[in-house]
């Protein structure tokens, strides 16, 4: 199920314009932003974990740009609850929130992380990065810049909503140099930040070199060709058996409603731009995650930004019998274990 998406005044998503929600206008006349529609998740495996759907407004010169938010954790929010943890989980360059963190492979397992972390009592929050999914399309070629100004919009809301003005972020491939510029921008908010399938400078990887050879067609255009084909290689170009077969259909299936086509300014940064990440500016607990076999994230690059980092609580981790889709990789599992391993580790006793 679609969420609707509140009329807006320029640039809406043309693949979803649905009737505004109740109370919209009533609701932007006064200056706010219309808040959550509550919605059952889908199927029996999910049915103990609520969702809600929620709006952030992105100010970008004289346009106003609409980000789908998503939220799950165990129960409906009510009204004087303990606070739970936060997660907030930032996407990559070729897929959306939802098919990135929530997607359904029936018969296949789990491989929803945000149901996952929901049920180990964490609030997990995602976003739809402009140009992606739900969220407002726009000439933009959504490059990093522009998406740490979406989180920016993205974790107002969730303070807002959850009381909390700092949380752990978790941010995959270009999701990773979002969350981590945002946490060098932000570092207010991010109480611990994952950086998955993360790259710092470029060296040493071989599907950004290959990729490099477009560098001028990134240059010079805002979106890329995102079929179906060029779905199914993010599980194959660096070690296929990493992923069961089902997931790339499962993922293919429900991103390609949103078109064939996504930006192209998270390649050209990766491309051209790298580093965009400084490790001397995180402040806070970090942990770097690499697949085994991940063609884009070098180990020897990873460990250079990790030598850096001044925070002393911080880990390098390998998940074995991975690529570079880790939180959809037969070993997922291990995975989710570190992150949650990392998020509730006790702080360090003073010296």
């Amino acid at each position: 199920m679609r969420p609707s998406r509140p009329e807006e005044a320029a640039d809406p998503a043309p693949l979803s314009r649905r009737a505004a929600m109740a109370g919209t206008a009533a609701a932007l006349a006064g200056g706010t932003v219309p808040a959550a529609r509550a919605e059952p998740s889908p199927g029996q495996a999910d049915s103990d974990v609520w969702m809600g759907r929620y709006w952030a407004v992105k100010q970008a010169g004289d346009k106003r740009v609409w980000l789908a938010m998503y939220r799950r954790r165990l129960g409906a929010p009510a009204p004087g609850e303990a606070p739970r943890p936060v997660l907030f989980l930032v996407h990559g360059s070729s897929n959306s929130a939802l098919t990135s963190f929530d997607l359904s492979v029936p018969g296949h397992g789990e491989y929803s992380m945000m149901a996952v972390f929901a049920r180990l009592g964490y609030d997990v929050w995602t976003l739809d990065h402009e140009n992606y999914g739900e969220s407002s399309r726009t000439d933009s070629n959504s490059d990093i810049a522009s998406g740490v100004e979406d989180l920016k919009a993205g974790a107002d809301v969730v303070a807002r909503e959850t009381g909390q003005a700092s949380f752990h972020m978790l941010g995959e491939s270009s999701g990773a140099l979002r969350a981590g510029a945002f946490a060098m921008a932000r570092p207010d908010r991010v109480a611990r930040l994952v950086l998955e399938a993360f790259t710092y400078t470029g060296q040493g990887s071989p599907t950004l070199a290959d990729r490099a050879k477009q560098l001028d067609y990134y240059r010079t255009h805002n979106r890329r060709l995102r079929d179906r084909a060029m779905i199914e290689s993010i599980f194959t170009r660096d070690r296929p058996g990493t992923t069961d077969p089902a997931v790339p259909e499962a993922l293919a299936d429900a991103e390609l409603v949103y078109g064939d086509t996504v930006p192209t300014g998270t390649y050209l940064d990766m491309t051209a731009n790298l580093p965009v990440v400084d490790p001397k500016r995180v402040t806070c607990p970090v942990m770097l995650v690499k697949g085994e076999y991940d063609g884009i994230s070098s180990l020897d690059d990873l460990y250079a930004f990790f030598k850096q980092l001044p925070n002393g609580n911080r880990q390098l981790v390998i998940i074995a019998g991975a690529a570079h889709a880790i939180t959809l990789a037969k070993t997922r599992a291990a995975f989710w274990h570190a992150v949650n391993a990392f998020l509730t580790m006790p702080a360090p006793a003073e010296a």
